[in-house]
């Protein structure tokens, strides 16, 4: 937005979430930030990542175990997202293409401008888990609102880079 001061803050929130492969929530960006930033607080980083939303420099990549987590990454791509544990992968377009190439999205009497595909299920550590086995039903669960304490602790790096 012409007038925006510039900020150091904003540009090292920037930086983080794109560098991040996690799609971070807010306060893992902030524990993050903390140490370089003494006086930063939850709410500058609340309201620097809804500035950054409102100019299209990130995306809301949703909301996982009750946190919304952010996107910077802006080539075409979808998610794919652990019921279990939280996981947020990145699928490129192609992947996409290639899971839907024999059933197109056609609506009578509708054009598509946009879609925002989101897959669900379980990562390679979940479904690997000999103490969890593939437990959960998916009709019983609400994709969004995975309970952290279910989360497998040997997940994906990016996983405990959140400090899950």
């Amino acid at each position: 937005m012409p007038g925006r001061k510039h900020s150091k803050k904003r540009d090292a929130i920037l930086e983080l979430i794109r560098s991040s492969k996690a799609h971070p929530p807010a306060k893992w960006v902030y524990e993050r930030l903390k140490p370089r930033f003494p006086g930063l607080s939850q709410g500058t980083v609340y309201r620097n990542i809804n500035i950054l939303l409102e100019e299209g420099e990130l995306a809301s990549a949703g909301v996982i175990n009750g946190e919304e987590r952010f996107d910077g990454e802006f080539r075409p791509h979808s998610h794919a997202i652990c019921r279990r544990c939280g996981t947020i992968m990145d699928l490129p377009a192609k992947k996409v293409m290639e899971i839907f190439v024999n059933s197109p999205a056609i609506i009578p009497g509708f054009t598509i401008d946009i879609r925002n595909t989101v897959f669900y299920g379980l990562c390679t550590e979940c479904t690997s888990d000999s103490e969890n086995p593939t437990d959960v039903n998916p009709t019983d669960v609400n994709p969004t609102d995975v309970n952290p304490t279910d989360a497998n602790p040997r997940c994906s790096k990016e996983i405990t880079a959140l400090g899950r």
